[in-house]
């Protein structure tokens, strides 16, 4: 009996002993190739020894950080921890993240502007419409467009899904009064909001994802094809347009799983299949591809770089009006170092992106700069009538002259803008050239 004991306490030390051990050698080595854990995840920073951070105790505290955020299985042991959280309790351990009824994830914005908790008041949004609507007029006048786009939101579209514990009674959202004062105001707008709801239960493929916060990506190549098809219309051009002849229908995967590849789990969630395009282009020829910049939220990474960009000369994502895109993947270039004026000089459409839950800071304050970017030029007289005037003169001018026009088609070419953009541009910089003499 003596022996047996002593065997189970040998037995259980000799555990312990590899408990401690395994993860120590698994960090030092990486044996076991582990999936890393997805999200907004920071890793800590060595701290280095020094006598001036050991006697401070500033060492200690970084390491034990440090230690703390990288020993070995680390990501397998929270996995397990979330699996358990989420089998047990329904908890899912990701900022935000709401599980909802069948499984249906959702984020906590887009119930709240579901049921129009987070509405910023009319007098808010009227100020901000009739802005965009002055800043819309104004880039009219220069050649140019803007398309104010409403994405689908997923709590619109999977409201029969909310836990009960969130639902409440639905009042004023900001999406409607959006939509409302677009229309009453003439802007140009998208509404993929409603359209998505509309069809919902027709659509052959899953326009929204059980497992994302975003729309699905066959929803998101719909988009995109409409923008460019609006854009043609709006601006009477022909782009190159997007089509698909197979669709590969497979598990969700990217943006189409975000929320719960958030969640970092254990076992992946089971849910339908997910349609996915094989996306093709039409070709280039006696096509035109005007330049744009879009001010979006995450929404525009779903057809960021392979559908939508594809038909476009030159695309800036300026992300939430912050990061500009493509220039920040190896400069981490802002929009408060660009020239406002420059970009919309050089830009032939301006598109506002936002789905529901981002609407109460549309724009991102693109909006209210650009708004006060041609209020003050407006003040300088340059956009008055008679200066208006002499740019139609000059512009009608200029294209009968074939010498110049030669000139402004090879500008065109260097700075990315449609010919018309560049006879406007070459016209209103030869006016005020000749009244600085």
């Amino acid at each position: 009996m003596k022996n047996f004991s002593t065997t189970i306490r040998g037995t259980l030390f000799l555990i312990i002993l590899l408990l401690l051990i395994v993860p120590i050698i698994q960090n030092k080595f990486d044996f076991i190739k582990l999936e890393a854990l997805k999200g907004a995840i920071k890793q800590p920073e060595k701290k280095y020894f020094s006598l001036k951070d050991w006697f401070s105790g500033e060492y200690q505290v970084q390491e034990e950080k440090y230690l703390n955020e990288t020993f070995g299985f680390r990501s397998w042991f929270i996995r397990l921890n979330n699996q358990m959280e989420f089998n047990l309790f329904r908890k899912a351990k990701a900022n935000g993240v709401i599980i909802g009824k069948n499984n249906y994830l959702y984020e906590e914005n887009y119930i709240k502007a579901y049921y129009g908790t987070d509405f910023i008041g009319i007098d808010s949004i009227t100020h901000r419409m009739q802005r965009l609507k002055f800043v819309q007029d104004t880039l009219r006048k220069l050649n140019k467009t803007l398309v104010l786009v409403f994405a689908a939101g997923k709590g619109s579209f999977y409201p029969e899904y909310f836990p009960e514990n969130y639902k409440s009674e639905k009042s004023k959202t900001n999406y409607e009064y959006h939509i409302m004062l677009a229309k009453k105001f003439g802007i140009n707008y998208i509404d993929f909001n409603g359209y998505f709801v509309e069809h919902k239960n027709t659509s052959k493929y899953p326009l929204y994802p059980q497992y994302g916060i975003h729309w699905s990506t066959y929803g998101a190549c719909l988009a995109a094809d409409s923008m460019i098809k609006y854009i043609e219309t709006i601006r009477h051009i022909d782009m190159p347009n997007l089509y698909w002849n197979d669709v590969e229908l497979a598990d969700a995967k990217e943006t189409d799983y975000d929320l719960a590849d958030g969640m970092n789990l254990l076992s992946r969630l089971k849910g339908d299949k997910m349609a996915y395009p094989v996306l093709k282009i039409q070709s280039d020829a006696g096509k035109t591809k005007p330049s744009a910049i879009v001010v979006a939220d995450s929404y525009y990474w779903c057809m960021y770089g392979y559908s939508f960009t594809q038909a476009l000369s030159d695309n800036h994502f300026w992300y939430y009006n912050k990061q500009v895109y493509p220039e920040y993947f190896k400069n981490a270039l802002e929009t408060s170092q660009v020239s406002l004026q420059d970009e919309i000089r050089d830009h032939d459409i301006f598109i506002i992106m936002a789905t529901e839950a981002t609407l109460p800071d549309l724009g991102w304050g693109f909006i209210e700069n650009t708004y006060s970017l041609f209020e003050g030029i407006k003040k300088k007289s340059e956009f008055d009538a008679e200066f208006q005037r002499k740019v139609l003169n000059l512009c009608n001018y200029i294209k009968t002259d074939k010498a110049w026009m030669q000139q402004i088609e090879k500008k065109a070419i260097l700075n990315k803008v449609s010919v018309d953009s560049m006879v406007v541009l070459d016209a209103i910089w030869q006016i005020q050239l000749e009244n600085k003499k």
